[in-house]
């Protein structure tokens, strides 16, 4: 399961300043104009090239379930890129992110003061330095186990600890996940 990472890509999605193409034929053009070729568009869906030939001469135009869930994947992986780009590095230098989440917190703690975890929903506002720390991850190829650390790292400072403010040997784990959700 890869709930913060899907969760990241959604909201890059909220950025798009234009719909992805509807059809199947559109939606194969523009994923051969990004591949820069029919073989490649080919290779990453898993048909033949003919197919694909096919699809941009819309000569077929209604794909099997399997493969129009395959095409629309990729299109919307690499539809508008530049925008995507601009919108991530606006979160990591100036706004940074917000985090709606439903998921169980346990708590590590001094001696005594240790609270059993428990389901909590949180609404917290992130600074940019783990949106951009969020973002590095996942394009360098994170586990979601690496992902959830440092949305864990960042609730752990912003919301339980408050800056720094109290709680200073509080540890959070964040498991469980209902859901995440990320906004920027």
């Amino acid at each position: 399961m890869t709930q913060i990472d899907d969760s990241l890509t959604r909201a890059d999605e909220q950025n798009f300043t234009r719909p992805i193409p509807k059809s199947a034929g559109a939606q194969m053009r523009f994923l051969v104009k990004q591949l820069k070729s029919t073989r490649e568009a080919a290779r990453l869906l898993g048909v033949s090239q003919r197919t694909v030939e096919r699809y941009v001469k819309d000569q077929i135009r209604q794909p099997k379930p399997a493969l129009a869930a395959r095409l629309e994947a990729e299109v919307r992986r690499h539809w508008q890129p530049l925008v995507r780009k601009r919108a991530r590095a606006r979160a990591a230098r100036t706004t940074g992110l917000v985090i709606e989440t439903r998921a169980r917190f346990g708590f590590t703690a001094a001696p005594g003061t240790t609270d059993d975890g428990r389901m909590r929903r949180i609404t917290q506002h992130l600074p940019p330095e783990y949106a951009g720390r969020l973002f590095d991850a996942q394009e360098a190829g994170a586990t979601e186990a690496q992902l959830r650390a440092i949305a864990a790292e960042g609730l752990q400072e912003i919301y339980f600890k408050d800056n720094g403010a109290r709680a200073q040997t509080l540890l959070v784990e964040f498991t469980d996940i209902d859901y995440v959700d990320f906004a920027f």
